[in-house]
Formats: structure tokens, C-alpha cells, sequence
């Protein structure tokens, strides 16, 4: 089925097909009849498989079909929390990229930045807003965001929105809801514990559950795992870019501190990287996104914040440098590439303490990730870079004795 095909506003139809939306994905497919009959939903697809726009299309046409046929009162009709800014952000582009030909106008409603224009906005009238749940209290209490006309709450990464950190928020912002609501609940990873948290918040047995395959990560995106030791990683990493000059890189590391201290790495071997983590403001790092998407920088170091926040096109390779804390995060962190139909690689760097985090990563897969032999020469000609800068010759053969060495008892083994 296309999308011409549906029975869409014309205006929603031009857009997509400017767009080059020509059929649905399967979670569009499935989603949207549900939500156009006014059901609610939760929805679980794999990463870069169209989740946005299964919930996005939708509302818009519904909204302009109010708009349009009845004299509607003006309000909010429908608002979509998201867990971070970059993400919340990318959601207002999409309604506003689809919406573009219609009236219905959207806000996006962040921390991290000046109110007065987002109250300017509010003041002015918005159909759907798009949130994060610290602004978007901070404008309910002062009386700019209005909420007892919204018809369509939208949880985006619902897994992360449900977890302890959120769930107060959320269940404060569904007792100034209408009773009569519709709720949709989206991501590409959930568990029982927070299922049972998204039954509890809408009505007794409203839900569809639209479940993703059992791999929750796309089949397009190539896996391997290396094992490195924690203090070899930025050889190796030098390594990858090295052989891949042209290739848009993302590389994961676990805190704020490690993203600096490999960036500065990279910098002492010629290579330009930007960092993006929790120190940055919204302003710095919407600056460093847009120099990644438009590629003066191939390389880009974050922690988890933008792992779940980011849709930047032909990310060709993702690193995790540090795997992460959550298996769950391994699904969304790989994610970033192999989106739409487009292939992708996936490294994962693991240390010796990082080896039960990787049990966990394939437990939650359902299957081994391909590990990538390092082999002597690799190691050597890696390390021998270093040592020429260095000129600590003794130092490196200690360490390649003592590689070798690893690599006898893993073979007595």
C-alpha cells in the first residue's frame, strides 16, 4: 500500500511525497489504522525503522480533520514527551516537514534555553507541542501551557519515559489530562516492568501491542565485537578512522569526563573529533550536531544522551568505545546507523571488565555478536605508531609480549 493510497488530507499527501515517503513501514503500516480509529497504542519497533512518523502522520490528520470540518476551539491538542532536547527537537522538524502545507502549527518545548520565545509561540496558539518534561512543567505552573484540551498524549522512547526517573512526571501530567484521552506509547526496546507501568496509565484493555521481530536491531547493520584492553582503545579507534577516511562516525564512551579525554586523543594524532554530553548546553550542542550532519567533522564522541535523541543521515559506522551500562542501550546506541534500508557497522570495544556487560548485550540480542580478531601484526603496527611518538620501544614490546602471551593461554584454554 502507498501512501497515496490513503484516505489523507492532500496537503499531508504532498508532503510526503516531497519527502519521498512513498509506502509505509511496517510499524506505520500497523500503527496508523489504530491511531486513526482512536485507539490507544503501544508500539515496538527496531531503531530507524519509522517510528516517528508512525504517530506523527497520523495526529496531523487528525487534527486537520477537526480543524477543517467543526469549529474547533482553539487549544493543544496534542503533546509528545520525549526524554532528551536533540530528540524532542527532531520530532518538531518531522511535524513541521509533513505538516508544512497545513495550518496546524507545532512548538518545541525544551530545557537548556531562553522561554520567552517557546511562551511567544504558546501565547500565539499551537496544535502540538513537543516537550521535555522539565520546561514543559515549568510552563504548566506559570499558566502559558495549557493541557485540559489535549485529545492525544505521545510517549516517545516510552521505556525511558516510564522509568523511575520519569514516571512521577508523567502520572502528575495524566491527572491534568482530559479523562478522555488517547495514548500512544513508542520505542524500540520495553520490558515487563515498564508494559505493565503503560497498561496502568490508559484504559482497561485499550492497548495493541504491535511487537517488533525478536532481534530488536535491524538486520542491515553489521555487529563485531573486539576484545581491547581499557588503555589500547584510542589505538584502535585511530585505527578504524584511519582506514575509513570518508566514513561518518559516532563513537560511544560512558561519561562526560572519557568523551574529552579521547577527543583530545584523536586531536594528538591530527584527527578532528566534537564531543556532545550532559556538560554542554543546548546551544553547544545543537552546534555541534549540525556541524556532524553537515560534515565538517567525521567523527563524533557522546555519551548516552544522544543515543536516543540523534537522527543524522549515512552514519556509516557506530563505535562503542565503552559498552554501555543497560543492554538495552546497546540496541538504541546502534541504531544511529543502518536506518531506513541503508547498511551500517556496528564495533563494539570490550575490555576484560567490560565481558559480563557484553553477556548481558548478547543475552538481550538473543544471539552472539561476531567477535573481530585482532591479529599480532595489527596489534604491533597499532602500537608502533605510538611508540615512534613516544620513542619507548621497551614499553611497547612489554606490551606485545605480554599480548602474546593472552593469546597463548586463551588457545590452552
Amino acid at each position: 500500500m502507498r501512501f497515496e493510497d490513503y484516505n489523507f488530507n492532500p496537503k499531508i499527501k504532498k508532503a510526503l511525497s516531497l519527502m519521498d515517503f512513498k509506502r509505509p513501514t511496517d510499524i506505520q503500516y500497523k500503527s496508523i489504522p489504530n491511531i486513526m480509529k482512536g485507539e490507544d497504542l503501544l508500539a515496538i519497533a527496531q531503531t530507524g525503522t519509522g517510528k516517528t512518523g508512525a504517530y506523527v502522520i497520523p495526529i496531523l490528520e487528525l487534527i486537520l480533520r477537526k480543524k477543517e470540518t467543526e469549529r474547533r476551539k482553539s487549544g493543544i491538542k496534542s503533546i509528545v514527551l520525549a526524554p532528551t532536547h536533540e530528540l524532542a527537537m527532531q520530532i518538531h522538524e518531522i511535524f513541521v516537514s509533513i505538516g508544512k502545507y497545513t495550518s496546524i502549527k507545532s512548538a518545541a518545548i525544551i530545557g537548556g534555553v531562553e522561554q520567552d520565545p517557546q511562551i511567544e509561540k504558546l501565547t500565539k496558539g499551537v496544535d502540538v507541542v513537543i516537550a521535555t518534561p522539565g520546561r514543559m512543567f515549568d510552563l504548566i505552573s506559570q499558566g502559558y501551557l495549557i493541557t485540559h484540551q489535549i485529545e492525544i498524549l505521545v510517549l516517545d522512547e516510552a521505556d525511558h519515559m516510564l522509568d523511575m526517573g520519569f514516571i512521577i512526571d508523567i502520572r502528575e501530567l495524566i491527572t491534568k489530562l482530559p479523562k478522555r484521552r488517547q495514548t500512544l506509547f513508542f520505542s524500540a526496546t520495553i520490558n515487563d516492568k515498564i508494559k505493565k507501568i503503560a497498561y496502568s496509565l490508559v484504559k482497561q484493555n485499550a492497548i495493541r501491542i504491535q511487537l517488533s521481530p525478536k532481534d530488536p536491531v535491524a538486520k542491515n547493520i553489521n555487529h563485531a565485537v573486539a576484545f581491547i584492553e581499557m588503555d589500547h582503545k584510542r589505538f584502535f579507534l585511530e585505527r578504524i578512522i584511519t582506514e575509513n577516511p570518508a566514513a561518518k562516525i559516532l563513537a560511544f564512551v560512558r561519561t562526560k569526563v572519557r568523551a574529552e579525554r579521547v577527543c583530545k586523543a584523536m586531536a594528538r594524532v591530527d584527527i578532528t573529533a566534537l564531543t556532545i554530553h550532559g556538560d554542554k548546553d543546548q546551544k553547544e550542542r545543537t552546534a555541534v550536531l549540525k556541524k556532524f550532519k553537515t560534515g565538517e567533522t567525521n567523527l563524533l564522541i557522546a555519551t548516552d544522551v544522544t543515543a536516543r535523541g540523534i537522527d543524522i543521515p549515512d552514519i556509516d559506522i557506530v563505535i562503542n568505545y565503552d559498552l554501555p551500562d543497560e543492554a538495552e542501550n546497546y540496541v538504541h546506541r546502534v541504531g544511529r546507523t543502518g536506518r531506513a534500508k541503508k547498511k551500517g557497522i556496528a564495533y563494539s570495544f570490550c575490555s576484560k571488565e567490560e565481558k559480563e556487560i557484553l553477556n548481558e548485550i548478547q543475552s538481550f540480542l538473543h544471539k552472539e555478536i561476531n567477535v573481530l580478531e585482532i591479529h599480532k601484526d595489527d596489534y604491533i603496527d597499532t602500537l608502533s605508531i605510538e611508540a615512534e611518538r613516544k620513542g619507548d620501544y621497551k614499553a611497547i614490546m612489554d606490551e606485545i609480549e605480554a599480548f602474546e602471551n593472552r593469546k597463548r593461554k586463551k588457545r590452552k584454554k
